[in-house]
């Protein structure tokens, strides 16, 4: 379980195919910043923009951990393929504070970058969500954005999706890699953890009632 709260940004340095083939995935070598490795240990998870993955092999002096991704996986989310920035956030513990919401680290489906653009001292990030997500997301709910725990401030339904739009303060721009995304990227989207439970108790209902 991770909360949302990015714990530190680090970078995709290496991507190494695990095999020629189609349903081969891929082995990601993550630079992360000085000491972040300090308490990690083999087989542990982090979540890398948003996804659950098990650190495989580490080197705390460099600051470099491997992860390996199946080509399910690959198909799943965006941003794991290729080199670049990335958020990260190592695994909830029984101790600690849940500063944003319950997050799984299970991407439940990819968002499309709209529009993303200054709006005085704060950022304005609207978000294309698919349709099958559109009833999970509420004014005032929670939505996890590439691993980002964030506070939905306007939800619009179009015939394409639903377009979601964030409030992004100064400090989650400078402290996430959020500030590099610009209109037409893909982004890793979890619905809210509740949200799911509360669906499938209603639909239980509905079913035996009927």
């Amino acid at each position: 379980m991770f909360t949302g709260i990015i714990t530190g940004v680090g970078r995709i340095s290496v991507v190494h195919p695990l095999g020629s083939a189609p349903d081969h995935g891929k082995r990601l070598t993550i630079a992360c910043p000085p000491h972040y490795l300090d308490d990690v240990g083999l087989g542990d998870s982090i979540a890398l923009n948003g996804a659950c993955m098990t650190v495989t092999t580490l080197d705390p002096e460099a600051a470099l951990f491997t992860i390996d991704i199946s080509a399910e996986s690959l198909s799943k989310t965006a941003g794991l393929d290729a080199m670049g920035p990335i958020n990260l956030e190592k695994a909830l513990r029984a101790n600690d504070r849940l500063g944003g919401h319950l997050v799984s680290g299970h991407v439940d489906g990819i968002g499309v970058i709209a529009h993303f653009a200054q709006v005085g001292e704060s950022w304005e990030l609207r978000v294309m969500a698919p349709r099958t997500l559109a009833k999970y997301l509420a004014y005032k709910g929670s939505i996890t954005i590439n691993g980002v725990s964030l506070t939905v401030n306007r939800i619009t339904d179009l015939a394409g999706g639903c377009e979601v739009s964030i409030n992004l303060i100064p400090h989650t721009v400078d402290n996430t890699a959020l500030g590099s995304l610009r209109a037409g990227a893909q982004v890793n989207l979890e619905i809210d953890l509740i949200a799911r439970y509360v669906e499938r108790m209603l639909s239980s209902s509905d079913a035996t009632a009927g």
